[in-house]
């Protein structure tokens, strides 16, 4: 049987914290694919201000701090003034650099990122745990009753 939760790794792109209000860009955290093929990047707009100018891109690179960040073609998406409380995402299938992240830019007005993650398939061997402060359960057919 397959499942989510055994099978892909979750990790925090964006925090609210980090994504507030702004005109900046913002660097995702950098992601660790050692052991995984892909890597799906989530991130959810809150409001964006209506004249905003704003987009996603993903980066990847050889060094664990991505000094060495590099633009991946075609993955930018740009993210409308009117795209309030949408979800934007990028899948990366076999990047060719170990590490990765998602960049959000926020240029000429506000633009909210509620928050961002990182769900990593395709791995060699089921993850040992979910990315630090990423809490889960799995639940196979259960019974009707209180939750």
């Amino acid at each position: 049987m397959q499942n989510m939760i055994k099978n892909a790794k979750v990790s925090t792109a964006v925090t609210p914290a980090a994504g507030v209000a702004a005109q900046t860009a913002i660097n995702g955290t950098t992601l660790d694919m050692a052991g995984f093929e892909s890597v799906l990047m989530l991130i959810r707009m809150g409001v964006i201000t209506a004249t905003a100018v704003t987009s996603i891109k993903a980066q990847q690179g050889d060094e664990s701090d991505l000094s060495d960040a590099a633009d991946l073609l075609a993955t930018s998406q740009t993210i409308a003034a009117d795209d309030d409380n949408e979800t934007f995402l990028l899948d990366l299938v076999k990047p060719s650099k170990r590490y990765v992240r998602i960049v959000v830019t926020r240029g000429t007005a506000d633009a909210v990122v509620s928050d961002g993650l990182y769900m990593q398939y395709n791995g060699k061997k089921a993850p040992e745990s979910q990315g630090t402060g990423v809490n889960g359960e799995l639940h196979v057919s259960p019974a009707e009753g209180t939750a």
